[in-house]
């Protein structure tokens, strides 16, 4: 697998272009998580992945253009929709393919699937099923790490449809008063679920919400991992000086359904194709090929070492065992012994 560390040296240069290494950790780590979801998808048509999935196709420079902007410590925190992340932050894919297939050997020893992914050593916080639960939770590890003056920011993302509970107003809220260093990211792909922004919520630009808490708040076009990477720089700026958090609205795209038993009736072809048109990763080829890193040539030698990776991370996890019985009955408290949970 192409390392994904070596994305730490991404600093903007006084021309404001970045360096070799913070490009190619932008293809390589976006293609993986493309190819990745891709094999997902086609492996869930198989029934080899069961039960819930949510794809990343179309979203990665969500993702990746946070990590190149962000430092070692810093913490993360999402909703279901949450393989791409930690493959960004480079977690093996063997132990994200495993926990989707729910084998013992998973990045959550196959109890927590596919939406439920955790990775301590990583600093991802999963991985939660509840639609906006991890909202105040990622509020709470800012709160942590602001009493214990870390210098670190968490990363909240959540999705267009998940502004609506009141735990999001709440956690800004309390944030924006503490001064808390969180930096919530809205996903909005345009659809909570299967119904668009427009017909459920009265506000449609929905980095407006964060104005009545005199929370910084602006768009940001999130199929350009590079216009990412500066909103999250500058946010992450002003969380780490002090000043608390802010709010982004990542407007981006996502090619496939809800999940997986999702058809996407609801929005038109041409609708997609326009999207597919602002592909972030084409979008990082041309640049990566217009400033002579990689010849095409060498982008698909890339591509193709990742593929064999993902490949690889199947044949890992269809020879892992299932947990067994007495699995069950772990990782439930600190206490190993803890009694009454057998009674």
């Amino acid at each position: 697998m192409p390392s994904l560390k070596e994305k730490k040296p991404n600093k903007t240069r006084s021309n404001n272009e970045f360096d070799t290494a913070t490009y190619l950790y932008w293809l390589k780590s976006m293609v993986l998580m493309r190819r990745f979801e891709e094999m997902a998808g086609r492996l869930y048509g198989q029934q080899k992945i069961r039960g819930f999935c949510h794809l990343y196709i179309g979203q990665e420079a969500c993702v990746s253009g946070c990590v190149s902007a962000l430092k070692e410590g810093d913490k993360y925190i999402t909703s279901y929709r949450d393989h791409a992340h930690p493959l960004a932050l480079g977690s093996n894919p063997d132990k994200i393919m495993a926990e989707l297939f729910g084998k013992v050997t998973g990045l959550s020893k196959g109890k927590g699937g596919s939406m439920h992914m955790f990775d301590k050593e990583k600093n991802f916080f999963g991985g939660h099923g509840i639609v906006g639960n991890q909202i105040p939770i990622g509020a709470g590890i800012a709160f942590s790490e602001k009493y214990n003056k870390t210098g670190n920011v968490c990363l909240t993302y959540l999705g267009d449809g998940a502004v609506r509970i009141g735990g999001f107003h709440e956690a800004v809220n309390m944030s924006m008063f503490l001064k808390l260093p969180v930096i919530f990211i809205i996903e909005n792909n345009g659809y909570a679920m299967g119904t668009s922004v427009d017909r459920t919520s009265n506000v449609t630009e929905l980095y407006k919400m964060g104005l009545a808490y005199d929370i910084p708040s602006e768009p940001v076009d999130a199929m350009n991992v590079i216009k990412v990477h500066r909103a999250i720089s500058k946010a992450s700026n002003r969380a780490r000086s002090g000043k608390g958090p802010s709010l982004l609205e990542f407007r981006t795209y996502r090619y496939k359904g809800h999940s997986m038993s999702d058809p996407a009736k609801y929005r038109t072809k041409e609708e997609l194709e326009s999207y597919k048109k602002r592909d972030p990763i084409e979008q990082i080829k041309k640049i990566i090929i217009s400033k002579k890193i990689l010849s095409l040539d060498e982008i698909s030698i890339i591509d193709e070492k990742i593929k064999d990776q993902v490949k690889k991370s199947v044949e890992f996890s269809e020879k892992s065992s299932y947990p067994g019985e007495e699995d069950v009955y772990s990782d439930i408290y600190v206490e190993k012994d803890y009694p009454f949970i057998r009674e």
